[in-house]
């Protein structure tokens, strides 16, 4: 007669820390192997992002950044001149919550290009806020002269039909950005 393995207490607390520690060590190979692609695919993606809101520049961008108050500014340059800055900024104040974008500043303070990153708009509506034809009307405007709020509210910005709101949190995204862009550059270099 074959004794069969007795389940005890002492048996399962056992066989779960082993099943544990193996999951541990998968978990923590996969991590070690797949961070460097995914930071490499992040940086990448910054990157690209940038090339789309500004004129070319020959420096790395990544590495000539500043974060202040939750936006990331990128100081460009090409052969040593400063070409402008790229400033990821957000809104909390969108119809759906949280947005952010990509604005490019000349370092005049014009606006050169501005792409949007994330949003969670109403879909054909505040949705449009991406769309090249409203991203059209700030396009050279420089913020210290250009009223960076919708027309209704007493600014130069022709709001989106129907959706105002995603129009005001645009103007609020970009407004922070040149605000930040603004008290960090020296300010002969930011004028009207």
């Amino acid at each position: 007669m074959s004794k069969k393995l007795e389940s005890t207490l002492l048996n399962m607390v056992l066989s779960l820390v082993i099943i544990s520690m193996v999951m541990s060590a998968t978990l923590a190979f996969v991590y070690e192997k797949t961070k460097g692609p995914i930071e490499t695919a992040s940086k990448q993606k910054e990157i690209n992002s940038i090339k789309q809101v500004m004129p070319e520049f020959d420096n790395d961008p990544v590495t000539a950044k500043t974060e202040k108050d939750g936006v990331v500014i990128y100081k460009l340059t090409n052969k040593n001149k400063v070409v402008g800055y790229a400033v990821k900024s957000y809104t909390d104040k969108g119809f759906g919550g949280h947005a952010e974008m990509m604005a490019g500043f000349l370092p005049d303070g014009k606006i050169y290009n501005i792409i949007i990153l994330q949003h969670r708009e109403t879909p054909g509506l505040g949705t449009k806020m991406a769309e090249p034809y409203f991203n059209k009307q700030f396009m050279g405007k420089n913020p210290s002269t250009f009223k960076l709020r919708v027309k209704k509210d007493g600014g130069q910005v022709d709001a989106i039909t129907a959706a105002t709101v995603s129009s005001r949190a645009y103007c609020d995204a970009l407004q922070r950005a040149f605000d930040n862009i603004k008290s960090l550059a020296d300010s002969s270099s930011i004028q009207k």
